[in-house]
């Protein structure tokens, strides 16, 4: 009786949440439609400048043995593969993390993935040093995943499957956001929760009704129905707007999808526009906050999108988010292999940013806290380039054209580069009337930039041309077919070379 009691009590305070949610003013700056949304949202200037931020993938399968085989960073939906034990089918991610899954903790019936949340201790974590480390490596804000599709809680949140009541036992996000203030950086969360009563689907044979584990696993809830579901709309606004008026964040990305109209009775752009509207209250009609989210069928100018693991082949009109892994798996797995090597990825940075793009970058931190030295090679590697190179990176803008060369940008998601750049890839930057150019390889002779030829794209006169972090006098020539630049003695960096670029 108390656990019926229990999960009634959850479901009615959910829903009055949801129903007395009333954040935007009385005479609603925006209405919750796209086309109201287009014509307000306006992308803050601090996200636009600071151009760089680290994004957090951290949770219960980040402590889970190391040493498993590849599960896609979907623990929770691959290890209730269960096949019999005389298979003869092909072995699959699934039936090979579920056979692992088995041998190394037990059968999904006897050791389920909520059995796994006493392994996620956090013993190590810092997040005081973790912040000013990824601050000295460039980052200007910081969004770590308040929720992921295992429907765990890494905060103080109303649902009681929470890294507050379980697992750490600390207020994650709360965390979090104190390190990123005390150290000046902008805060952001990313919630996932949307995907969960699907993607836990395989646990749902292995639950019992009037259990806490019935409610972790969303039972209530059609896994393939449930975005026309009133009730589990309802219980998603609710959680997302606990994390809102709990932390106040500079950022929300939600990742896709989230309720419709159709359907869905548009509690999604209700969401969406209730946080905008909270914001535009808040700081008297300008808007400081950024919206992000994957939904590529949304107008891109009602929201920032998260172009996750893609690219761009051309400059953007709006502002866009390149959002990539460092780990290989999302979440912390041993073995993963990231197959964007170290210069790859500060090249398809610069890529971005040269295309009205913002980096994101993810670390996918142990179960006890730390960064693995991979990750941390990559963080640092990026760091050392922006420590030279950042007067051409933060608060820079696209220049009229975003550069040359013969590697050609896919453009969307899900088809970020992994192959290497020659010297003849040049990406451009600008600010403050100066011209930045970016040599997405490090050269080993003379740079030839035919874009800056006379009486090409550059109708200015060249006053001046530095090599970015130093002094050495650099030599070059300009005629009506190329730009040359005599190749300098020294680089000051290994990957992506800056040349800055005085005009008159």
């Amino acid at each position: 009786m108390k656990r019926i009691f229990f999960a009634l009590s959850l479901c009615l305070y959910a829903k009055s949440l949801f129903l007395n949610a009333q954040p935007a003013p009385k005479d609603g700056i925006i209405k919750a439609n796209w086309e109201s949304l287009k014509s307000h949202y306006e992308v803050p200037q601090w996200f636009i400048d600071g151009k760089i931020g680290v994004w957090m993938h951290w949770g219960i399968s980040s402590a889970t043995d190391e040493n498993r085989p590849n599960d896609g960073s979907h623990y929770a939906r691959r290890m209730y593969k269960v096949v019999p034990e005389n298979y003869q089918g092909k072995m699959g991610m699934s039936e090979t993390l579920t056979k692992w899954h088995t041998e190394r903790y037990g059968h999904p019936s006897e050791f389920g993935y909520e059995d796994l949340i006493p392994l996620f201790k956090a013993e190590k974590w810092n997040p005081d040093a973790l912040v000013k480390l990824v601050k000295e490596n460039g980052a200007r804000f910081i969004m770590p995943v308040a929720t992921h599709h295992d429907n765990f809680d890494m905060y103080d949140s109303f649902f009681p499957w929470n890294s507050v009541k379980m697992g750490p036992k600390r207020d994650v996000l709360g965390e979090w956001k104190q390190a990123a203030q005390k150290h000046g950086l902008k805060f952001g969360v990313s919630t996932h929760l949307y995907w969960s009563p699907r993607f836990l689907m395989s646990a749902r044979k292995y639950q019992k009704p009037n259990t806490p584990e019935w409610q972790f696993f969303n039972m209530d809830y059609d896994p393939m129905n449930y975005s026309t579901q009133d009730s589990w709309n309802e219980h998603w606004y609710a959680r997302c707007w606990d994390i809102i008026e709990k932390y106040d964040p500079d950022m929300f990305n939600n990742d896709a999808p989230f309720p419709k109209i159709e359907g869905g009775k548009g509690i999604g752009i209700k969401l969406f526009t209730d946080f905008i509207n909270r914001d535009l209250v808040e700081n008297k009609g300008k808007q400081s906050v950024v919206l992000s989210f994957k939904d590529p069928e949304v107008d891109r100018e009602s929201f920032t999108y998260n172009l996750e693991r893609g690219s761009a082949n051309s400059i953007k009109t709006q502002p866009w988010m390149w959002a990539t892994d460092l780990s290989g798996n999302w979440f912390y797995r041993k073995n993963a292999i990231n197959k964007m090597s170290i210069p790859i990825m500060v090249g398809n940075a610069v890529d971005a940013i040269s295309k009205n793009g913002v980096v994101m970058l993810n670390i996918a931190l142990k179960g006890d806290g730390t960064i693995p030295d991979n990750q941390l090679a990559y963080l640092t590697a990026f760091g050392d380039f922006l420590k030279i190179n950042g007067e051409g990176i933060y608060g820079s803008r696209p220049w009229k054209i975003f550069g040359e060369g013969p590697l050609k940008m896919k453009d969307g998601r899900q088809g970020e580069n992994h192959k290497a750049f020659s010297q003849d890839d040049i990406r451009f930057t600008t600010k403050d009337g100066v011209l930045y150019a970016f040599v997405l390889n490090k050269p080993t002779n003379d740079i030839h930039i035919k874009s800056l030829a006379q009486g090409g794209v550059l109708n200015k006169k060249i006053k001046n041309i530095e090599l970015i972090g130093s002094k050495e006098k650099i030599k070059w020539k300009r005629n009506a077919e190329v730009l040359t630049i005599t190749l300098p003695k020294n680089i000051p960096t290994p990957y992506v070379t800056g040349f800055k670029i005085t005009l008159s």
